[in-house]
């Protein structure tokens, strides 16, 4: 399957990256306009058969500058991806805790509701009761929220890193316009 294009304009090759990292090329950050339009394209795009950068710039960049491009580019992504990996583990081990203590929560509310609709007068017993149960069921919702939906924006935008760290990078010089053309 042919891999969709992304396409990005620039001066120079410089400003693709981040110009207050003094990092070397392989572990320079993108600069985050340019990640920023990278991924939006990236979401909006077929993702089948993975993705390529096309870089137009109209400064050729040297040699050297070249050399390093693809990797730098596809490790930026690859620690993004790793990042997100983190960021899902710590959401999923949350929504553990969240359900255990729910769970105990819960079960404290129903054991508190039975005894207070045992010791109060009806129907002040049971309203108290049915009032417990519906906070115990309350204090679910966090960790309900997470399962089912929380961890699903946070595993497709792993995908994508993931598919971003794999693409390839080529430049093309793109051709000078004439002053005073628009």
């Amino acid at each position: 399957m042919k891999p969709s294009r992304i396409e990005v304009r620039l001066r120079e090759l410089p400003q693709l990256f981040n110009s207050l990292d003094p990092s070397p090329l392989i572990d320079r950050d993108l600069d985050a306009a340019v990640e920023s339009f990278i991924v939006g394209w990236a979401r909006e795009l077929p993702h089948h058969g993975g993705f390529e950068l096309l870089v137009h710039v109209a400064t050729p960049p040297s040699e050297r500058t070249l050399a390093g491009l693809e990797h730098a580019v596809q490790h930026y992504f690859a620690n993004r991806a790793d990042l997100k990996r983190s960021e899902l583990r710590l959401l999923l081990r949350r929504g553990r805790a969240n359900l255990v203590i729910g769970l105990l929560f819960l079960g404290f509310c129903f054991g508190l509701g039975v005894l207070v609709r045992d010791a109060a007068p009806d129907p002040w017993g049971e309203f108290v009761e049915l009032g417990l149960h519906i906070v115990g069921w309350v204090a679910m919702w966090r960790p309900v929220e997470i399962y089912l939906y929380d961890w699903w924006p946070v595993r497709a935008d792993l995908k994508l890193l993931r598919l971003l760290a794999r693409m390839p990078v080529r430049v093309q010089p793109s051709p000078q316009e004439s002053p005073g053309k628009l």
